[in-house]
């Protein structure tokens, strides 16, 4: 029974159907909590008491939950609702496999590039322990990104000896009952194997068979194994060979003919063994050079009468080609990779990208790089191309996020606070005005301006690159939620710009154009990271983890054609939306490689002196806030694709992670309630900062405080309730951080409670509540200091050589806070004389190496003597850099 438009299946609101078969029924919905467009698969009522069925419906949802890969369709949620059981997953615009192939064969281009994408998506799943077991052009979706796998609901789980060689941990365990009894066919025959139509178990080369029989398909247009009736086609799956691909396709490559017959092998033994092994003859293939001339172009060759003039029009264009070459250097056909090791006793300085993208010039000739030495200090080298050495530029100490002149003679960069410039050559860096601690990026234009984000109010600005005032060249759309300005590019006209918009509304962040002429600006690319243009006509951008390059119309400023993903995987810093890589104009390429190991942070329990008290998850955590009971722990996680955070309450009793939040846009800060049955936070979703409150049991939040043209961010609750401690800022890049108080009872009015020149963050209130600490945001190194509430009347000053993030002790006698200097947790002991406070010598704890001071630090057990800590991420600066050159002989090809 087909489902009215309108009609809703939980929180999903169901608005057309996309298509049926046998097993289900799919159709587009809304998801009207995140305002997302989802699929719905539907089991019939009619199959609900078919117990096959069921099983291969519960089988897919396991099958998919299992897996998380770019290049597998995603599962979003499982639920039943009115007898009907269903799956919520990922809406995918394009055409399936199948539809294309109703057009004809594919260019050999995109045969390779979406076999690669196959390949990946299946990998991914063998590794999960998932055998498709279904694979066909109908079950393969082509969009924008790349091919995603669909429907997996005759996956089935390895069996241990069926285990692939990575010996990964298996996600799904071998059911009670298989899905099939003993000697049943299960999937469609043109695409299954010789064991798989005998009934046998299959394992992940009966996936390889189906992956040779889909290239087959794609490359001639015809299926490998064809029949009039459904026992003939099983008959020529088991005893015929296909046609050579080459008698069907002449032009095509034999490597591709050979790879698609090794997959096609009756034996399993006689097959590529994993799909990782077809991958990289894929990935050769597209990296070798173009097949020799076609049978039809040798015949076309061998004609008396063309030869003769054809000689005649070749002597002319030798001519010319010889000019051209004395002239011009052709291009060279392939691509060369190299790895750059950082100097001696040093390592690349791009932690979470403080050091910023390493800078290639123009001309492809120098590379720029921010580096650490042993003693911890910072400077810019510099190295040639064609050296094996790198030497620093003096006069740049503490610099980071270096960027070229378009001479490639001079770079910019940031230090001490400070917009500033030094030539290739070195001698002291020349300021040129002033910035915030945080810029995301610069870019310098043959007219000698310099285009930035100088951190604070996050939009770009503008200066001459000889110094002066900086002049605002971007506003913020606010109707479209726009919340950043950063990472700009200028185009070789020197007047309109590309840039990285950052918006609440996710369909509208991305790479934007603007111009120097105007404040307006247009979506190019809807994205989460950082892009950058390549003359004579290419963009360059992270998608899925992977380089893709595509066309771009510099002139008319549009995007054409469809993205070619490379063979380089760059490290993309999620949090400030950086992509960190950089190509000169002479196809050479410099990047720091993605990291291979776990993505995230350890969250991880330290007892006083720093000892692993054992970690409990892995991920892009922030903010820990433990609960009264210590049972539980509050915590934001940040979204991948769009580095938005939402809070997950992590029962530590029960080992569960529950979602709490639900975006769009961004909420954190979590502040247990005294009774540990609700959390106040922070969320963005209006485009403003604004505090809320939210009982565990899921109710509908309430909006604590909004400020008309204020953001608020709660910090800090007193143990009775009574009062809450939050910070306040207007929205303006001039605008300093106060701490305000919020009394929970009686009219409600705020009240001041730090106010002063400098920022002041981070408060905190005592456990008796007399007193409340916080961060002054001082020149050189904030401080922790503790003043009387609500009076202010006395304060103290508690750190000695720089402090932030005060945590007091549960009864009060200790307070705990961060030293950045030497990332290090420091205690201090707190004795209360009458109406006066005394405090100790602080004295170190452990050291926490920086890691989570960013993205919130630690909790703090009531007892003082365990910490939860968000940090011991990877670091890029340990890796070498890749080096890349020719990167573009693929787009010739």
């Amino acid at each position: 029974m087909a489902l009215a438009s309108g009609r809703k299946l939980g929180p999903y609101e169901i608005q057309a159907p996309l298509g049926a078969g046998g097993m289900g029924e799919v159709y587009r919905a809304r998801d009207t909590r995140l305002e997302r467009t989802v699929a719905i698969k539907i089991l019939p009522q009619h199959l609900s008491q078919n117990p096959q069925a069921k099983e291969r419906f519960d089988r897919e949802a396991r099958a998919i939950s299992s897996l998380n890969h770019p290049n597998i369709c995603h599962l979003y949620d499982v639920g039943c609702a009115d007898g009907l059981n269903y799956l919520v997953m990922e809406y995918l615009e394009g055409e399936t496999l199948a539809d294309r192939l109703h057009r004809g064969s594919l260019p050999l281009a995109q045969i390779l590039r979406h076999g690669r994408e196959i390949c990946e998506g299946l990998e991914a799943a063998h590794r999960s322990g998932v055998v498709h077991r279904d694979l066909k052009p109908g079950n393969i979706m082509l969009t924008k990104s790349g091919a995603k796998l669909m429907d997996f609901g005759l996956a089935k789980p390895l069996t241990q000896a069926e285990s692939p060689s990575s010996q990964l941990t298996q996600t799904l365990s071998t059911p009670d009952r298989p899905l099939t009894a003993q000697g049943m066919i299960v999937g469609t025959f043109q695409y299954m194997s010789p064991e798989q139509v005998e009934g046998k178990e299959a394992d992940i080369r009966s996936d390889v068979f189906a992956l040779g029989a889909v290239l087959y398909e794609m490359t001639t247009g015809t299926k490998a194994f064809e029949g009039k009736t459904a026992a003939s086609t099983i008959a020529a799956i088991l005893a015929s060979e296909p046609k050579p691909i080459r008698s069907l396709q002449p032009a095509s490559p034999p490597a591709l003919d050979r790879a698609v017959t090794t997959c096609l092998a009756k034996d399993p033994d006689e097959r590529f063994q994993s799909v990782h092994d077809l991958k990289l003859q894929l990935l050769w293939m597209g990296e070798a050079e173009p097949a020799s001339t076609s049978k039809s172009a040798t015949r076309w060759w061998k004609s008396a009468g063309l030869a003769w003039g054809t000689c005649a029009i070749f002597a002319v264009l030798l001519g010319w080609l010889l000019v051209i070459a004395v002239m011009k250097p052709a291009p060279a056909s392939f691509t060369v990779r190299s790895e750059i090791l950082p100097p001696p006793n040093a390592e690349f300085f791009s932690h979470d990208v403080e050091g910023g993208t390493p800078a290639i010039s123009p001309d492809g000739r120098q590379m720029v790089v921010a580096v650490r030495d042993k003693s911890g200090s910072v400077m810019l080298w510099l190295r040639a191309v064609d050296s094996e050495t790198m030497h620093p530029l003096a006069g740049t100490e503490g610099a980071s996020h270096p960027f070229w002149s378009p001479d490639s003679h001079a770079i910019g960069y940031f230090a001490e606070r400070k917009l500033k410039r030094v030539d290739d050559h070195g001698g002291n860096g020349r300021t040129l005005c002033d910035v915030s601690a945080t810029p995301r990026g610069g870019s310098w234009s043959r007219d000698g301006v310099i285009l930035f984000t100088p951190g604070t109010g996050d939009r770009l600005y503008r200066v001459s690159a000889e110094g002066g005032t900086p002049v605002l060249a971007s506003e913020f759309d606010r109707e479209h939620l726009e919340d950043g300005h950063r990472w700009p590019q200028f185009l070789p006209d020197g007047k309109r710009y590309l840039f990285f918009l950052r918006s609440f509304d996710k369909e509208r962040t991305g790479i934007y154009l603007g111009s120097l002429d105007s404040k307006e600006h247009r979506l190019l690319l809807n994205t989460g990271y950082a892009a950058t243009y390549v003359p004579p006509g290419y963009l360059l951008y992270v998608q899925a983890q992977t380089l893709v390059a595509q066309p771009f119309d510099e002139r008319n400023a549009e995007l054409k054609g469809q993205p070619t993903p490379l063979s380089d995987h760059p490290a993309a810093v999620g949090g400030n939306s950086a992509s960190m890589f950089s190509a000169s104009e002479t196809g050479t390429l410099l990047y720091y490689p993605a990291l291979t190991n776990p993505l995230g942070w350890h969250l991880t329990w330290r007892d006083r002196t720093g000892k692993d008290l054992g970690n409990i998850g892995t991920g892009f955590f922030a903010r820990p806030a433990i609960s009264p009971d210590s049972s539980k722990v509050a915590v934001e996680i940040y979204d991948l694709t769009w580095w938005t955070p939402d809070l997950w309450i992590l029962d530590l009793v029960r080992g569960t992670k529950t979602r709490f939040t639900f975006g769009p846009g961004s909420s954190g800060g979590a502040i247990w309630r005294p009774d540990g049955r609700a959390v106040i936070y922070n969320s963005n979703t209006t485009g403003y900062s604004h505090i809320f409150s939210k009982n565990l049991n899921g109710q509908n939040p309430e909006k604590i405080l909004e400020t008309e043209g204020f953001n608020e961010s709660a910090r800090s609750i007193c143990r009775d309730g009574r009062y809450l401690a939050y910070m306040r800022w207007e929205r303006t890049p001039q605008s300093k951080r106060e701490i305000w108080g919020l009394p929970l009872f009686g009219d409600r009015k705020p009240f001041p409670l730090v106010q002063s020149q400098f920022d002041a963050l981070d408060s905190v209130f005592s456990p008796d509540c007399k007193w409340m600490a916080f961060t002054s945001s001082e020149p050189g190194q904030p401080e922790v200091y503790i003043v009387s509430f609500p009076d202010g009347a006395r304060k103290y000053h508690v750190s000695t050589g720089g402090g932030t993030n005060p945590s007091w002790r549960g009864d009060g006698k200790e307070l705990f806070f961060f030293a950045p200097q030497s990332s290090t947790l420091v205690a201090v002991d707190v004795a209360e004389l009458g109406q006066e406070l005394r405090l100790g010598t602080p004295h170190a704890l452990f050291q926490t190496f920086g890691v989570g001071y960013r993205l919130g630090l630690y909790g703090v057990t009531q007892d003082g003597q365990k910490f939860l800590i968000n940090g011991d991420a990877p670091t890029i600066g340990n890796i070498p850099l890749t080096l890349v050159t020719n990167w573009d002989a693929v787009m010739r090809k």
